[in-house]
């Protein structure tokens, strides 16, 4: 095994490139079930890399990177291609179509955002009545969502159909210590699964699963825990950070993870109980080489680790993500200290993998 120090040396960093491939996915659209635009960059950037690649049945990306030893732990890393978004469900008069949801999407953050329509991108806005024709009753109200409309506008009524699946139309950006963007729910963790195979450590069998349809039920990640068969599990996600103030000015006792504090360990979620030996190799990784993390306090959620661990006789499973506050909305924000220690940590704990891991007695 490498030294600390030796570790340190090699871990990956984020810089202008990785912030430019970041951009590219998080601008490009992959609502759930047509992840083909995210798909494609993310095979630009690991064939050159990869031993083996295949596109699945479903549109999960899986790579091998071989080891270069013999019997060599094999370990599945897996990351979401696919975002939230919406699915036009009914053509009205003068370009507006009725919509439903694709994905967890609180209903008050759509009233005003624009959107992108369907193979050709077309512009549109989610349309409600304005302030000016309601009454106050409604003014107290959720807009209900069979009230809304995404409005193509004329000239867009004839290059939209019914089925077309439509995404916020936000554009990345950087600012400062801050990445905002749409879907970086779970384009950091795709980011990062990227740079993890072109930098695999040796001594490591490196199963790369580049996921479709987490948002709406983890299902890609089933198929591709099935085909790879690994022997353990580690999933790079994004979790919500609420570390805001409390509205009523009381401080915020239940921030369930915190921006600047690095990575977010999952110990237990809606959907997994996190294997206990993947648990201390990530805290003792962390700690052994001054890697920041912090622990997802225990509640909903989950990950794509909830269909991995239940695959054939079981896969142990760990998840760990890169906090990221606004999540689901037309954007979000995250900082680049929090995805470069999330690549640090996940880098390191590969390199400090050993076959001992899993022979130690599940406590």
């Amino acid at each position: 095994m490498a030294s600390n120090d030796e570790i340190r040396a090699q871990i990956p960093q984020i810089g202008p490139d990785q912030i430019a491939l970041l951009e590219r996915l998080s601008n490009a659209v992959g609502v759930s079930g047509e992840e083909n635009e995210v798909r494609a960059i993310v095979l630009e950037a690991v064939k050159p890399f990869a031993d083996e690649v295949k596109v699945d049945a479903l549109g999960n990306v899986l790579v091998t990177r071989k080891a270069k030893t013999a019997n060599p732990v094999r370990v599945m890393i897996a990351a979401h291609m696919d975002e939230i978004g919406f699915m036009l469900i009914n053509k009205d008069e003068g370009g507006l179509f009725s919509f439903e949801k694709i994905g967890g999407i609180d209903v008050r953050q759509l009233v005003g955002k624009t959107v992108l329509v369907g193979k050709k991108r077309v512009p549109g806005v989610i349309g409600a009545r304005p302030i000016h024709f309601t009454t106050p009753e409604e003014r107290r109200n959720l807009i209900p969502m069979d009230q809304l409309r995404i409005d193509l506008g004329p000239g867009g009524a004839d290059l939209a159909r019914v089925g077309d699946r439509a995404t916020f139309a936000t554009r990345f950006k950087q600012a400062g210590p801050s990445l905002m963007g749409k879907a970086l729910d779970d384009r950091l963790g795709v980011a990062t699964l990227i740079e993890l195979v072109k930098h695999a450590p040796e001594h490591v069998e490196l199963l790369a699963a580049f996921t479709v349809q987490e948002e709406i039920g983890l299902r890609g990640a089933r198929v591709a825990a099935y085909a790879f068969n690994p022997d353990l599990a580690v999933v790079i996600d994004s979790t919500p950070a609420n570390d805001l103030p409390v509205w009523d000015g009381s401080e915020n006792a239940r921030y369930n993870t915190r921006l600047d504090a690095g990575p977010s360990i999952y110990v237990a979620d809606g959907a997994t109980l996190s294997d206990p030996r993947l648990l201390r190799w990530l805290f003792e990784t962390g700690d052994a080489l001054g890697i920041p993390y912090q622990l997802r306090q225990p509640g909903g959620g989950g990950t794509d680790a909830g269909a991995i661990h239940r695959v054939r006789g079981g896969v142990p499973s760990v998840s760990i993500s890169v906090p990221g506050r606004y999540a689901h909305t037309a954007i979000g924000l995250a900082r680049l200290s929090d995805w470069q220690n999330t690549l640090a940590l996940v880098f390191a704990a590969l390199m400090r993998l050993d076959d001992r891991l899993l022979a130690d007695e599940r406590r």
